[in-house]
């Protein structure tokens, strides 16, 4: 009987040490559980009444991303605001009335030169690459039909191949296959004098989603990348490609304190990087 006994309690499992049975459910399985996030909403333009068409068609559409380009923008006069971009997961709280550099907002302006419409985009704020191909569709090809298009934009460090020196302002730029044709058949192009993108280097985000909306709606596109992000020497560089190229035989006349309040956010900008890192 004792014998017996002492049998049985050796054929018992351990619960504490032995290996557990497989779950019923795989990892995925049990995802299935878990309700899906709801969607975003649409991001969508908004024009005022008195300059709403069923489409717009300027010579020029020029989008800015870039720092410099934004600020220097931002003061160009003789423009006039006539829409906006909406992505309905950037709040609006914060924003003043007037447009202001502060705002995370895309307005879009309008620019009139002898008869040639020239149009506008701030970006000032962060769009996810998630939806960097619905806002490029937004911008290009839809309401807004570009005979051309400049895209400005920063490079990023980690996606350059080579060595950036932040004491050196830099710029380079990527045409799209119709551009560049055109460029190689005798027409000018619209970005001179300054080189192409070096090979191996990467251009992600809005900035590529809509070189390549350019490309695929058979718009001659380019792209232009400066570095650093801030700073009198990336600013007075952006000032003259933009100058001496896209906005040739206008008179680009701004506030005259535009440079020296560039000056004092890339030092702020400056002193907060330097808190951060020491």
């Amino acid at each position: 009987m004792i014998s017996w006994l002492q049998d049985s309690i050796e054929e018992m499992d351990d619960v504490i040490t032995d290996i557990p049975p497989p779950s019923r459910f795989l990892l995925e399985d049990l995802n299935n559980f878990t309700p899906p996030p709801p969607p975003l909403p649409s991001p969508f333009l908004v024009f005022s009444s008195a300059d709403s068409k069923s489409s717009y068609s300027p010579s020029l559409l020029i989008i800015a991303k870039s720092s410099p380009s934004i600020h220097f923008l931002h003061h160009l006069s003789s423009k006039t605001l006539i829409g906006t971009l909406v992505l309905p997961e950037i709040p609006c709280a914060g924003n003043s009335l007037e447009p202001s550099l502060k705002d995370k907002s895309c307005n879009i302006y309008a620019f009139n030169d002898d008869d040639n419409l020239i149009m506008i985009v701030l970006v000032q704020f962060a769009v996810s690459s998630e939806r960097s191909h619905t806002v490029a569709k937004l911008i290009i090809g839809e309401k807004i039909i570009p005979q051309r298009v400049l895209i400005l934009d920063s490079i990023k460090s980690p996606n350059f191949r080579g060595k950036l020196s932040f004491d050196e302002a830099c710029a380079f730029k990527l045409e799209t296959s119709l551009e560049r044709k055109n460029s190689e058949a005798g027409d000018s192009s619209l970005i001179k004098g300054l080189d192409y993108y070096p090979s191996g280097s990467v251009v992600d985000g809005l900035a590529a989603a809509l070189l390549g909306r350019c490309q695929l709606k058979k718009i001659p596109g380019t792209l232009c990348v400066s570095w650093p992000d801030l700073g009198i020497q990336v600013m007075s560089l952006v000032k003259s490609i933009l100058v001496k190229n896209a906005l040739t035989g206008i008179t680009c006349s701004s506030s005259k304190d535009y440079e020296d309040e560039y000056v004092r956010l890339s030092r702020r900008k400056d002193v907060l990087d330097s808190e951060l890192y020491t």
